[in-house]
């Protein structure tokens, strides 16, 4: 079964074609490569499949459904997360309180019960601190889970951030450059978590410059030039 099928999808910045015509479909449960040379669109093609960006034309569905233009929090309440190539996490936070907001879109207490500390929000926080302890268990960093984000090495950082994704309980994960900057040691050991995830039942689609990693996992290559 196809997961996600993108058709003709072309963005356009005033006379700049950051993508034109790009088509290709995601089978549930793979691992997809998107490479190409800088400034062929591919964190533009993420942005377009995300909802950051509208697309000029073209559409995308995903799991028969149009999601083409809808907002990112709708795309991720369906299904969707990504992690970006430039980190993004709350770094004076703590890890686990980073995994514990990412879970903030499949809540079900409301701000007066946060407010008031109601049973059913206290209940509910601890359904999600327990969540967020798997989660991290996941990419390797329970060990972590009180150090100041911030504070954790590089590759440490963009294995959180997958956690982050993951909270959301997505179907498809989109990872922009999940081993760029890393050493030899990290890159294998984020292939072997990339590899776990899809053992899980997620599809996978990432950007990659690495061509040993990009051969060494995936099952389809997009290329766009």
């Amino acid at each position: 079964m196809y997961l996600l099928e993108v058709r003709d999808l072309t963005k356009h910045f005033g006379g700049i074609r950051a993508i034109e015509e790009v088509r290709f479909r995601a089978k549930e449960g793979s691992i997809m490569s998107i490479i190409g040379p800088n400034g062929a669109g591919k964190t533009t093609l993420f942005n377009c499949l995300t909802g950051i960006t509208r697309p000029t034309k073209g559409a995308i569905s995903f799991f028969d459904r149009e999601i083409t233009g809808l907002k990112p929090d709708s795309i991720v309440k369906l299904g969707v997360a990504r992690t970006f190539q430039n980190i993004r996490l709350f770094k004076e936070m703590t890890v686990i309180e980073n995994v514990m907001v990412s879970q903030h879109c499949r809540t079900q207490s409301g701000l007066l019960s946060a407010i008031i500390r109601s049973n059913s929000f206290r209940n509910e926080e601890k359904t999600i601190k327990e969540k967020a302890l798997e989660y991290l268990e996941l990419v390797g960093l329970e060990s972590y889970a009180d150090t100041i984000a911030g504070s954790l090495p590089y590759g440490s950082q963009k294995r959180l951030e997958i956690a982050r994704a993951i909270a959301t309980e997505p179907r498809l994960i989109l990872l922009d450059e999940p081993t760029a900057g890393m050493n030899p040691q990290e890159t294998r050991e984020m292939m072997e978590l990339i590899k776990k995830l899809q053992g899980l039942g997620k599809t996978i689609i990432l950007i990659e410059h690495d061509m040993k990693v990009v051969m060494g996992i995936s099952e389809n290559i997009v290329v766009l030039d």
